[in-house]
């Protein structure tokens, strides 16, 4: 696969494998900007019943890979979907303390890893 950059915005914050509060990245960026599915998939989860993550979206690439956005302002598609790579699917919003930011994790066979294995910003 050949994951997208999910938004626009600089590295906030790194994946921490020993940090259970760091299971992905953190971009900053501005309040409203597009968030987009770094790789094609189902929506298998969009809403706000996660702890900790806001409204979140967790796309279903296969068997083995999933990826979550969190922290949006509003999402823009539902459980069941199916989404194109690069496909438009939130707005970004914020954790409440601090300027506006996404959460994005990769879930490998259910465990987190580091996306920037993966993923590189864009520029």
């Amino acid at each position: 696969m050949q994951w997208l950059w999910p938004t626009q915005g600089t590295l906030l914050e790194r994946f921490d494998p020993s940090d259970v509060t760091r299971k992905g990245i953190k971009i900053g960026g501005s309040a409203g900007q597009a968030v987009k599915a770094a790789e094609a998939g189902d929506v298998v989860y969009a809403g706000s019943g996660l702890l900790g993550y806001g409204r979140l979206i967790i796309i279903k690439h296969n068997q083995n890979y999933l990826s979550a956005y969190g922290h949006n302002r509003k999402l823009l598609v539902k459980e069941g979907d199916r989404v194109a790579k690069g496909a438009r699917i939130a707005e970004m919003g914020s954790k409440g303390t601090g300027g506006a930011m996404l959460h994005f994790e990769i879930r490998r066979n259910g465990v987190p890893m580091d996306p920037l294995k993966v993923v590189r910003p864009s520029s």
